[in-house]
């Protein structure tokens, strides 16, 4: 590795300047102290000149990911944001050229390639990491310490919907039919809203699901229902749909205290996608939403009326996860979301899955 001192900076490589590594990754690993945006590999002619004007000439570009492999010497890091096709083999690659990884979710098609790619970088001394950037978005941070902070009692159900209304196809491998190329809303969204549910409540104990195709011409899920049982008793329900003509609350979850209701998207991503950037002197309303968009806290209350008490929404925080990367590398702190957390979530999924097509709810 080559910025292990601690006044150098640590160089990483994007593999994939699609969605996810052009409005995701990129802009957030450029904007991490100590972490510097070094090679971006696309043969995309398009989003090659996508990089060039927004990263000028202090980034390479790369046409093949076997380039990386072969001046791996030269960099810290490689993170992947290529198809989730792609993960699984890229990363086994860039691990055996002896390179910290950080893997877009999912990290993998199953719960168990996703424990193989965590034994092989445990093996070989390696960090390995998965963005599940919907950890650090402002709505959970706040239900998590609500949570915490015992304001809802005893939780008894948590709702999280993820639905967005989008009746026609937009094409792409997200949309295909192919097994292969893991699309579908239930290994998209899904994957976030049953790692939020994994972090506030812990490990499942039962899944039941339902999933659909309702748009003409779709190939694979695009409206999914997943119920979780935890171990300790909580029931998590979770939607993900692109099918949703009127959106319900992002948040619902009923305690033996209160309730807290939240509406709205976190806002980081729609500044991303606008090219606001988290750099400097932004950080003070980076992830920041107007107080009329604050969730509420109470019990009893009419939703037409009050609906309990407006609850500041923490500020949204996806800068996080790479300071947090960027810390584990140099020793200085821990991964911030591991593989075997990841695999975790991929059970839930996996068996999610089976249980939509079978019918039947699954123990784990």
């Amino acid at each position: 590795m080559t910025g292990t001192g601690s006044g150098t900076p640590l160089r990483a490589a994007l593999v994939g300047y699609g969605l996810a590594g052009s409005v995701f990754h990129a802009p957030l690993i450029a904007a991490t102290e100590g972490l510097v945006l070094d090679t971006v590999v696309t043969a995309n002619p398009d989003r090659r000149g996508q990089v060039e004007a927004e990263f000028s000439d202090v980034v390479r570009i790369a046409t093949t990911p076997d380039e990386l492999w072969a001046r791996a010497g030269e960099l810290d890091l490689v993170v992947i944001a290529s198809p989730n096709k792609t993960h699984v083999p890229l990363a086994t690659a860039a691990l055996k050229a002896g390179l910290a990884v950080v893997v877009d979710k999912p990290i993998a098609g199953t719960a168990a390639e996703a424990r193989e790619l965590g034994a092989l970088a445990e093996e070989r001394g390696l960090f390995l990491s998965v963005f599940q950037n919907r950890r650090w978005d402002n709505d959970f941070l706040t239900l998590r310490k609500l949570v915490t902070d015992g304001d809802l009692g005893d939780v008894y159900r948590f709702e999280s919907r993820f639905e967005r209304w989008r009746p026609e196809l937009k094409g792409g491998w997200r949309e295909s039919g192919d097994p292969a190329e893991i699309g579908g809303l239930l290994y998209d969204l899904g994957s976030h809203v049953v790692d939020q549910a994994l972090v506030l409540f812990g490990p499942a104990a039962a899944v039941y699901a339902e999933s659909d195709v309702r748009r003409p011409g779709a190939a694979t899920d695009d409206d999914t229902f997943i119920a979780i049982t935890h171990t300790n008793g909580v029931r998590s329900h979770l939607y993900a749909s692109a099918t949703t003509a009127q959106l319900g609350p992002r948040f619902r979850v009923l305690g033996s205290k209160a309730g807290y209701v939240k509406y709205g998207l976190d806002p980081q991503e729609a500044a991303l996608r606008d090219g606001d950037r988290p750099t400097a002197g932004k950080e003070s309303d980076w992830g920041v939403e107007p107080a009329e968009l604050w969730g509420r806290l109470g019990s009893g209350e009419s939703p037409l009326t009050d609906g309990g008490t407006p609850v500041p929404t923490l500020p949204g925080a996806y800068p996080a996860y790479y300071a947090a990367v960027a810390a584990a590398l140099r020793g200085t702190g821990e991964n911030p979301v591991s593989a075997l957390e990841a695999a975790a979530a991929l059970d839930v999924l996996e068996a999610a899955r089976r249980s939509a097509h079978e019918n039947v709810t699954v123990t784990l």
